[in-house]
This record gives structure tokens, C-alpha cells and sequence, in this order.
């Protein structure tokens, strides 16, 4: 009976925490620093994040898609404010991951814009890691995104970001013990109280040597600012094949 409390209570904060998660602590992103930044919109209102890395293409978590069609809004700061630099523009095609079933594994998803996006200072594509490339343990990162800044607490209207470092896969394994599949998934914590993901924009990037390496995946739903647990992203490396096979077909 424990051990069936304690898979049921981990699978109570992954399936809660992981359909979005966004930036606590941190600090204001200086505007347009990250033109790559995409806001995923419902009627309006923000939902996940996203970058750019191509034109017509945005990447971001497979959960983020809606029964509601999702608008990309680009070069933004301030996403209340109707900013001269921003571009709506609709999704055209959705490419969940073929293996994606609702869940954690292979949660990722390429958006195929309707039409392309004009690249200017304040809009730019985003590189993407090299297929087999590897970042080393407690390297410096940053996140980045529009999500709520602590549990029960608003979405941000402009742009966050927060310094974290890259965990040993261990540690996720130890806190997440199935729902972490260290081929797919980075571990990444902050040295600080308090601060990291939040609910509010899964899909956002975790940038690493100024290189987006992951993905905002998932964190604990009940406690987004609890140091015991670190949180994950998915590995884009991982997914370099299929994301060039998408795009070029």
C-alpha cells in the first residue's frame, strides 16, 4: 500500500504539473533580448511558450495543443499590450510526436505556421544542438517564459528569465523514479530558493551556452517552488532526426 501512495502521489504532480509550467523568481528579460521567444495564444490568452527555428516552424511541448487553434504570437515583451513589434500569426499544421500518448515521453511538437514570419530585430530564429552533443552536469542555464510567478500566483505579462543549473540525471530519477527517462529528459534545479518553473508556459526553452537544449516539460503541481523536487525538460538532441525530417517534409 505505500508503495502504491507514492507511485499514485507522483503521478498526481506529473500529470497536474505538466501541462504548463513557467518562471519563478528570476527577473524581467531586458525587451526583445530573446527574439526567439514565442507566446501560444487561446483567444487571447497565453498558454505555453515556444522559439522560433525556422520561418514557418516554432517548437514547444506536444501537451500544449488545445481543441481551441492555438495563434503563435511573435516578438513580444509585453503580452497585454498590443506591442508594434508583435506578429500573430495562426498555426497551420500541428506535428505532435508520433509516439506522444498524453503522458511525459516524446513531449514535443513542431507548430507549421500558416504563413512565415518576418524576420527583423525583434524576430529571429533560434539554432537548434547537434544531434549527439552533450552538456555537461551543474553548467549555468536560463529559462525563459510568460508562466506564473509562484504557486496560486498570475502569469507574467512580460518576459522572465532565471538562472538554473543542469542536475546529474540521478537526481530526477531519485525525486521522479519512472515518469524520468534521462535519454529524453534534463534535470535542471536552481541554486537558489525558490526560484525555476512554474505552471503557465511549458514549451519554453532552456538555453545553455546561448543554445536552446531543452524543453519545459514538467515540475511538481502542488509546489512549483519546492527545492526537494528539480524539474525537467525535454532533451532536444534527442529529437534532432525527427525535427529535420518534419521540416524538410
Amino acid at each position: 500500500m505505500i508503495q502504491f501512495c507514492i507511485i499514485f502521489l507522483f503521478q498526481l504532480f506529473c500529470l497536474t504539473g505538466a501541462t504548463e509550467s513557467g518562471i519563478v523568481g528570476g527577473k524581467t528579460a531586458k525587451p526583445h533580448s530573446r527574439p526567439y521567444m514565442v507566446s501560444l495564444q487561446v483567444q487571447g490568452h497565453h498558454r505555453c511558450g515556444g522559439i522560433l527555428i525556422r520561418n514557418d516552424f516554432v517548437l514547444t511541448s506536444a501537451h500544449c495543443k488545445t481543441e481551441q487553434d492555438l495563434t503563435v504570437v511573435l516578438g513580444a515583451h509585453n503580452i497585454k499590450k498590443q506591442e508594434k513589434s508583435q506578429q500573430r500569426i495562426p498555426v497551420e499544421k500541428y506535428h505532435q510526436h508520433p509516439k506522444y500518448k498524453g503522458q511525459f515521453l516524446y513531449d514535443i511538437m513542431l507548430l507549421k505556421l500558416k504563413t512565415n514570419a518576418t524576420l527583423n530585430k525583434y524576430v529571429k530564429t533560434v539554432g537548434l544542438p547537434k544531434k549527439n552533443g552533450k552538456i555537461p552536469a551543474n553548467i549555468k542555464c536560463y529559462a525563459a517564459g510568460w508562466g506564473q510567478t509562484g504557486p496560486n500566483k498570475p502569469g507574467s505579462d512580460v518576459l522572465k528569465e532565471v538562472m538554473v543549473k543542469l542536475q546529474f540525471d540521478q537526481e530526477c530519477s531519485h525525486k521522479w523514479q519512472n515518469y524520468f527517462s534521462s535519454d529524453q529528459m534534463m534535470c535542471v534545479h536552481s541554486d537558489k530558493r525558490k526560484e525555476g518553473i512554474c505552471q503557465g508556459d511549458s514549451g519554453g526553452p532552456l538555453l545553455c551556452r546561448k543554445m536552446p537544449q531543452g524543453i519545459s516539460a514538467y515540475t511538481k503541481a502542488s509546489g512549483c517552488d519546492d527545492t526537494k523536487y528539480p524539474h525537467v525538460f525535454m532533451k532536444i538532441n534527442f529529437f534532432s532526426q525527427w525535427i529535420k525530417n518534419v521540416m524538410q517534409g
